[in-house]
């Protein structure tokens, strides 16, 4: 772990409310903590250099520290089950499908009165514990395949029995076997349960579980016969039976069974996953949820930390809105947690909005690429930048980018625990370009922020979970709302938020490449966690598997944006196309840039068609790269929309995105109707516009010759037209 981190407990706070930071010091050290308001996170000297103000406040000095745990791992926690009188069998029984079946991971444990009992799968197949005494079958069961398991204790001949049998026999070699063992304490009376760890919490099991059960009175061969069929247990004969196709869209696991001992989801497993029944007849969970009665526990989910509070700081009034960090010292290291002030009356002081692409920060979070703490270290040391990456530190939990250790997806992000790569003064990625910064995410968000504190521009910021919360209206008393680098995932909620802005006579800056591409929907109890199902096409590292399109939060599709018909053109002209390494590349002028109803933005820049900008830039050494955008009527951009320019992109690291293919060619349109970039101009009703650069590197080119490039110029002359109210001439 890192000697000092943190998370806080919300991406964003008004004045007088609370937010509350939740750190972790090794060995409890003492450590100091400071505010500051972020001006520019970028820690690279040949930048515009990093800039903040200190914020005195009444968290500022020294504290005792506290070494809180991360545990790792999900499963199924029920806090107490009664397995009655000890006169009578007792069994635990499950289906199984397994991921890592060569690594020990228990499926259903029981504890109580000093005695614990286990059933699990291991390299030996399945096993079973009492109370230390141990027995398995000595036969390896298949990986990503069904299968039933049962153990049954006797306490007249103390024995246990124990059986597994596969729903679908190989042809190769036999999988169903059964063991005996005897067993020296008896269980009985009231106690605690998990489904898919130990007890304590330990050896978590990978892969899917369906219909745990704990029954009484009957042997091993008729519990393992009514597993395998599916067949309803006796009433007399039933202790307890979770199904998981109750309350799938939330933590609540529901025990069907006589004394209703139910449990709860820790660190969020996989729901709404196919089971045994799935026919395949139906895609959607909501139509036969029973076909999607099981749930996939991994060894390395991570969703809320649990960390106890350790810093609260209640906004001060006169607090201006803005980007602003926790900065934590202790244990010889350093680390910072960004959060955002919004405005106590929105639009009171600035007509111009930044809009925080926090749903995309946190579907990132703690995105490990291997080797990358190591590549970055040195630069980060000379830069005086945090030095820790994910690839680093895998003990926080993974990005929805990673795969879990038994090769499947990871779809769910959290922000309760710390993402140690969303920082300020932090460097994501050794930059190609000479003098570049390496940055993404809120690092290089920050250059819109110090553009317009530089130019003297009032702002103030709106995150996607405001948005989600509040729709339009938290958009709407602002002239002007921006958008960072990489606005990529939103809920329907905030999508419809920035459509119905625009609107409603909104103007929208689009400073960013491939946004509103992908779906998310967030947790059923807030947008702490996002879900994303990788359905369809994509660039994506993932794809979700058969009939495991469907979100569980909500029940609703996933996949990109596009394929829900909703295309990114239709909202903001412009839409993904074109993907390839960091490196930049210039624009040039398209003729649609001397047309009169952008004249706006050639004040101050020789804009002729053909002349070429954005050449330089902290991001891949120019403002086209990395992920490209473009115009396409058919998809949605509108028939009078301007291309005012546009950068074809020939490097051999670029290709199409995996939507604009039909075959390995290019076919029917050629390179350069497609492997490129538009920046679009259009009136939307009402007074609104809107102005799309589609790159993900654009914003790197703005700090260069301070903030005075046309690439700067064409932003800052956008934001002052927008704010002025006038009509755009012949779409007022």
């Amino acid at each position: 772990m890192l000697p000092i981190t943190g998370y806080a407990d919300r991406w964003s706070v008004k004045p007088g409310e609370t937010i509350h930071f939740m750190v972790s010091v090794q060995g409890g050290a003492d450590y100091t903590a400071r505010i500051a308001r972020i001006h520019c996170g970028d820690p690279n000297p040949a930048g515009p250099g990093y800039r903040e103000m200190l914020m005195p406040s009444t968290i500022e000095g020294t504290h005792a520290g506290m070494d809180q745990p991360i545990r790792r791992g999900s499963y199924v926690d029920i806090p107490a089950v009664d397995l009655g009188h000890g006169g009578r069998k007792v069994g635990l029984a499950a289906t199984v499908w397994p991921t890592l079946p060569e690594k020990p991971g228990v499926v259903l444990a029981w504890q109580g009165g000093g005695v614990r009992l286990a059933l699990g799968l291991g390299p030996e197949g399945a096993f079973c514990e009492v109370d230390g005494t141990r027995v398995s079958t000595g036969l390896p069961l298949t990986g990503r395949a069904w299968h039933d398991i049962a153990m049954v204790l006797d306490p007249e001949s103390r024995t246990v029995t124990l059986g597994q049998q596969p729903r679908k026999p190989r042809l190769d070699r036999s999988e169903a076997a059964t063991a005996t063992g005897t067993f020296p304490a008896l269980p009985m009376g009231l106690g605690s349960a998990a489904i898919g760890t130990d007890l304590p919490a330990g050896r978590h099991f990978n892969g899917k579980i369906e219909r745990p059960r704990l029954s009484a009175g009957l042997d091993a061969a008729a519990l393992l016969a009514a597993q395998a069929a599916g067949a309803a247990l006796p009433e007399s004969g039933l202790l307890a039976e979770w199904d998981f196709a109750i309350g799938i869209t939330g933590d609540h696991v529901a025990d069907i069974g006589p004394g209703r001992w139910h449990g709860r989801c820790v660190n969020l497993p996989t729901r709404a996953m196919t089971g045994s029944r799935w026919t395949a007849a139906v895609q959607r969970w909501t139509e036969a949820p029973e076909q999607w009665a099981a749930i996939h526990f991994h060894e390395d989910d991570m969703g809320d930390a649990g960390w106890q509070p350790s810093l609260s700081l209640t906004i001060p009034a006169d607090w201006q809105s803005g980007v602003y960090a926790l900065h934590l010292e202790g244990a010889g290291w350093r680390d910072n947690i960004p959060f955002y002030i919004r405005a106590a009356q929105p639009g009171l002081r600035a007509k111009v909005a930044f809009l925080a692409p926090t749903f995309t920060y946190t579907i990132y979070g703690n995105f490990a690429r291997p080797g990358r703490q190591a590549q970055l270290r040195d630069r980060a040391i000379t830069w005086g930048a945090l030095q820790q990456s994910p690839d680093g530190h895998p003990e926080y939990g993974l990005s929805t980018y990673n795969w879990h250790t038994d090769g499947s997806g990871v779809a769910y992000a959290s922000m309760r625990r710390p993402m140690i790569d969303k920082r300020v003064n932090h460097i994501q990625t050794m930059d190609p370009s000479p003098g570049g910064s390496g940055t993404y995410w809120i690092t290089a968000d920050s250059y819109i922020i110090d553009m317009l504190d530089r130019e003297g521009i009032d702002y103030e910021v709106v995150t996607d979970h405001d948005l989600h919360a509040e729709g339009a209206a938290a958009l709407a008393p602002y002239s002007v709302v921006l958008t960072g680098q990489h606005p990529e995932y939103h809920s329907e909620q905030t999508l419809d938020g920035v459509a119905h802005y625009i609107a409603g006579g909104g103007r929208f800056l689009y400073l960013g490449g491939n946004g509103f591409y992908w779906k998310v929907v967030p947790h059923a109890d807030g947008p702490w966690a996002l879900e994303i199902r990788r359905a369809e096409g994509g660039i994506r590292l993932w794809a979700a598997e058969p009939g495991e399109s469907y979100h569980a939060f909500d029940g609703s599709y996933g996949g990109l944006w596009r394929r829900l018909g909703r295309p990114p053109q239709s909202i903001v002209g412009i839409g993904f196309s074109t993907q390839g390494d960091y490196t930049g590349h210039p624009y040039h002028f398209a003729p649609g840039i001397l047309d009169p109803r952008v004249a706006f933005l050639r004040e101050g820049i020789d804009a002729r068609p053909g002349q070429e900008f954005g050449e330089r830039g902290l991001m891949g050494g120019g403002a086209a790269g990395h992920e490209l955008d473009r115009a396409d009527v058919r998809l949605g951009t509108p028939h009078h929309a301007l291309i005012v320019a546009t950068a074809i992109v020939t490097e051999p690291s670029y290709a199409l995105v995996n939507e604009e293919r039909y075959d390995h060619t290019i076919w029917p349109r050629q390179h350069d109707e497609v492997m490129r970039s538009d920046i679009t101009f259009f009136e939307a009703p009402k007074g609104g516009a809107v102005l799309s650069f589609g790159s993900m590197n654009y914003i790197g080119a703005l700090p260069i010759d301070g903030y005075t490039t046309p690439a700067a110029r064409l932003v800052l002359n956008a934001v002052r037209r927008f704010m002025d109210p006038a009509p755009f001439p012949g779409f007022g």
